[in-house]
C-alpha cells in the first residue's frame, strides 16, 4: 500500500507494517489539547451535544501540563477520512482554544488473537507450562 508522504500517512504505513487490517473498522483516538481546563472540559460538553458517535474522555497530561480531550471514533483508518475528522476537530478545538494533537490507535483492538485471554486454552497431554 502507498500512502502520502506526511505524519497521517507515515503512521498509516507503520500500521500496515505492524499487520493492522487497515480495512476495519478500528478504535482511532483523536486528541485535542487545552492549556486549561476550564476549555477542556467546556470543549468536551459541547461535543457532548453533536450527533458525534464516539466516546469521550477527558485526561491531564502531568508531563505536559496540559488537559486533553480524548474522542475515541470506530472507523476504518483510510487516510482522507482521517485528515478529514483531525481537521473537523481541530477547527472545533479552536473555539475553545485548543488544538488538535494527532490521532492513533490502540496495538489491542477488538478480535486481535495476539491478545486473547489465556483462559480460553484448553491443556492437552502434550502441555509444556
Amino acid at each position: 500500500m502507498q500512502f502520502p508522504d506526511d505524519d497521517n500517512g507515515q503512521m498509516l504505513a507503520a500500521m500496515a507494517d505492524a499487520g493492522i487490517d487497515l480495512t476495519q473498522p478500528l478504535e482511532v483516538d483523536f486528541f485535542l489539547v487545552f492549556d486549561d481546563q476550564r476549555d477542556a472540559e467546556s470543549a468536551m460538553e459541547a461535543l457532548t451535544q453533536t450527533e458525534l458517535q464516539g466516546e469521550l474522555e477527558l485526561n491531564f497530561d502531568e508531563e505536559s501540563t496540559k488537559w486533553e480531550v480524548i474522542v475515541c471514533l470506530q472507523m476504518v483508518p483510510e487516510y482522507d477520512a482521517l485528515v478529514a475528522k483531525e481537521t473537523e476537530l481541530n477547527n472545533f478545538a479552536q473555539e475553545f482554544d485548543g488544538i488538535s494533537d494527532g490521532w492513533g490507535v490502540m496495538q489491542h483492538q477488538h478480535g486481535d488473537d495476539e491478545f486473547a485471554d489465556d483462559d480460553d486454552h484448553q491443556c492437552s497431554e502434550h502441555c509444556h507450562h
